[in-house]
């Protein structure tokens, strides 16, 4: 194999994309698959190297980023008037006129600045002072559809100045309208099925659904479907060299290799209510010919008969239960999968320790998430015929 030129070439620059702890190989394996260069993981980021088009697709193919930024300067400060001076010098002009908007987001590791709020603030000022000097007007400031989305990111000195390039958080599929009570987020469930090795062609069951993130990231990633389909926008289309053409062309490339594939995608919930919020999520995400649901307790019913296949599970994990209820519910699910998921591949998340005990099966794998605030295990449980219990894990 020839070895990779880690050159930038004409036309091409650094990007970052942003995705949530764990799932930085998914996101690097992703992006070797649409075409990106010198794919680096570091810390709920991957960085690479593309052209615009690398860009576009990154936005639109993606299923476990949350943003994909452009980096166009760094520099050092360990005060505000530092901060304000190096975001100042950077002509903005390149990106945006006085009579466009603009937002900013920023995050912080540092000792020298511990309110992302004064960050972004002393930013906004710092352009729209720039402007007004120049022109006698400024930028507004619009939270939802800015022409100008900008991250600021500073680790202790170094000040890393990004545009966002998506927009909304890509998290933000767009099929979904109503949730239950803790919905998944789209970038994490899809991370969980990429995970997983879920090959697209086995069965796959969601007996606890809530409001159904997990059956619906299976099936769109099951006939291909690009993640941003169903996305009204991205930020790079206020951009100034956006290019319609290079966008269509892109997407319908991408739209064309949607495939038919049969599989089933089973899934079901206790509430009536909850599996009416997904049937209505999984009907907007156009998936209802493949997803099938029932409203049944994953406690009473069977698998089907014939095959085998994985089963995904995001229980409550106990925040408001009682120890010995949430002891109780973990057991039942272990009892649950080991009596009638003989033959399948059985996963489950959650970020309560004690309740992962109480399954009493012996996981072959854990890894580390998060579910928003919450750290969480993934688990994989291998329900060979006959799967032992046992009454202590390591």
């Amino acid at each position: 194999m020839a070895e990779e030129n880690n050159e930038i070439q004409p036309g091409e620059f650094r990007m970052v994309a942003k995705t949530m702890p764990g799932l930085e190989a998914e996101l690097a394996r992703e992006l070797v698959k649409i075409g990106a260069r010198n794919v680096e993981e570091h810390r709920r980021a991957v960085s690479f190297v593309g052209d615009k088009g690398t860009m576009y697709k990154a936005n639109y193919l993606l299923r476990t980023a949350l943003r994909v930024l452009m980096p166009v300067e760094q520099f050092e400060a360990s005060n505000e008037q530092e901060l304000y001076d190096g975001i100042r010098r950077i002509d903005w002009e390149q990106w945006m006129g006085p009579d466009d908007t603009l937002a900013v987001d920023a995050t912080a590791n540092s000792e020298f600045f511990d309110h992302t709020f004064y960050l972004a603030q002393k930013t906004k000022d710092a352009i729209v002072d720039q402007f007004r000097d120049k022109h006698g007007r400024r930028p507004s400031v619009e939270k939802f559809s800015p022409t100008l989305r900008i991250n600021i990111h500073v680790n202790e000195a170094s000040v890393t100045v990004s545009l966002d390039s998506s927009g909304d958080s890509l998290h933000k599929r767009g099929y979904r309208e109503d949730t239950g009570r803790a919905p998944l987020n789209e970038v994490l469930a899809a991370g969980m099925i990429a995970l997983s090795g879920w090959n697209k062609r086995s069965r796959f069951i969601d007996p606890m659904c809530g409001s159904g993130t997990l059956l619906i990231e299976a099936a769109l990633l099951a006939t291909n479907v690009p993640a941003g389909w169903f996305r009204e926008s991205f930020g790079f289309q206020r951009w100034r060299d956006y290019e319609p053409e290079l966008w269509e062309k892109i997407t319908e490339g991408a739209i064309s290799r949607i495939n038919n594939e049969t599989v089933e995608i089973l899934g079901s919930d206790v509430s009536y209510n909850v599996l009416r919020k997904a049937r209505e999520n999984i009907k907007l995400a156009k998936v209802d010919d493949i997803v099938k649901t029932a409203c049944q307790d994953f406690f009473d019913s069977e698998p089907p008969s014939q095959g085998a296949g994985l089963v995904m599970l995001n229980p409550p994990y106990g925040e408001r239960m009682a120890q010995d209820d949430v002891a109780a519910l973990y057991k039942q699910i272990g009892d649950t999968l080991k009596k009638k998921y003989s033959g399948y591949q059985a996963w489950m998340i959650t970020s309560n320790p004690d309740g992962l005990k109480a399954v009493g099966l012996r996981p072959s794998r854990k890894i580390a998430l998060w579910n928003g605030p919450l750290e969480c295990r993934f688990v994989r449980y291998d329900l060979y015929e006959g799967t032992k219990k046992i009454h202590k894990l390591r």
